[in-house]
């Protein structure tokens, strides 16, 4: 039968402790109230500001310090901005806030997780060591997951967009020659369905039509999706946009461009993929082919026969 250990039993207590305490500080309403000075400025503003020349600014919370801090500790707010604005989830400081409360809930639950491991283990009498380092190891992976999809959803969406670059400059290029301008070449490439570049460029033309110029909502929208081949693309449209070069052929050199690099990216997936299947191969299949092909020698000799 197992014996509960008295680490088991302080395991047990203090993180039922540590819970209740957190509760207890959640629930206590002066962390959340507003400051004497914030609530008392408005009234005595006249008095002491009457030129009204110092912004009511409200000091930093100690929940917005501990979120700058483990900003801080963590990747920085452009990269997770920018991965952000990649898997066409919400832009901007409540994207990384969100993103940042994930994170923080997926490094909690993998504490928890890690911690009730380690009560397991410190019940079966393994080593305390492994009790006390295994909740830590689950807390960062939990983190390191979170950042991880975040990651894997933004690839993808690049790698979709960068498939989509050719055929949609080709179908701009087609309309443009067609007699269309190019907001309204735009306009109908975004009308596609089932498309993520298509997507994009309904926001592009929605902002042209809220009072941005063409060039700019381009180089706006390049600039946050951070593409290499689609920032190269919309630098040659805002320069021919700008010395009124013919768009038309512009874009279908730029169309020709994106098709041969997604070539060469496929040609260069194409030699990764072939080395992951030989190490199968090399390390699997061809070590139980020789084994089966040496072992019934060997269990010959060893009967003494032949």
């Amino acid at each position: 039968m197992i014996q509960i250990t008295d680490l088991a039993v302080a395991v047990v207590a203090g993180t039922a402790f540590g819970a209740g305490a957190w509760l207890l500080l959640l629930l206590t309403p002066r962390w959340g109230a507003v400051g004497l000075e914030q609530r008392i400025a408005p009234y005595i503003r006249d008095v002491a500001d009457p030129q009204g020349l110092t912004p009511l600014t409200a000091p930093p919370t100690w929940s917005a310090r501990v979120r700058a801090r483990w900003d801080r500790l963590m990747s920085g707010s452009d990269a997770v901005s920018r991965r952000l604005r990649q898997a066409r989830r919400v832009g901007g400081q409540e994207g990384i806030t969100a993103f940042r409360t994930r994170q923080l809930v997926w490094g909690l639950g993998g504490l928890v997780a890690g911690a009730l491991v380690a009560v397991l283990v410190v019940l079966s009498g393994r080593p305390p060591v492994a009790a006390v380092l295994v909740p830590v190891l689950a807390g960062l992976a939990g983190l390191a997951a979170c950042d991880l999809l975040l990651t894997r959803a933004a690839r993808a969406r690049v790698s979709r967009i960068e498939e989509e670059l050719p055929t949609v400059l080709e179908f701009l290029a087609l309309c443009l020659s067609a007699g269309e301008g190019i907001l309204d070449s735009l306009r109908r490439v975004g009308r596609l369905e089932g498309g993520e570049l298509p997507a994009e460029l309904r926001e592009v033309v929605l902002a042209v039509g809220t009072g941005s110029s063409l060039a700019e909502a381009l180089t706006t929208f390049a600039r946050d999706l951070d593409v290499p081949s689609l920032s190269r693309s919309v630098d040659h449209i805002a320069a021919a946009l700008d010395r009124g070069a013919p768009l038309a052929q512009v874009l279908q050199a730029q169309a020709a461009d994106a098709r041969e690099e997604a070539k060469q990216t496929l040609i260069e997936r194409a030699g990764r993929n072939e080395i992951s299947m030989m190490l199968p191969l090399v390390f699997l299949i061809l070590p139980i082919s020789v084994l089966f092909a040496i072992f019934p020698g060997v269990f010959m000799l060893r009967l003494g026969i032949g």
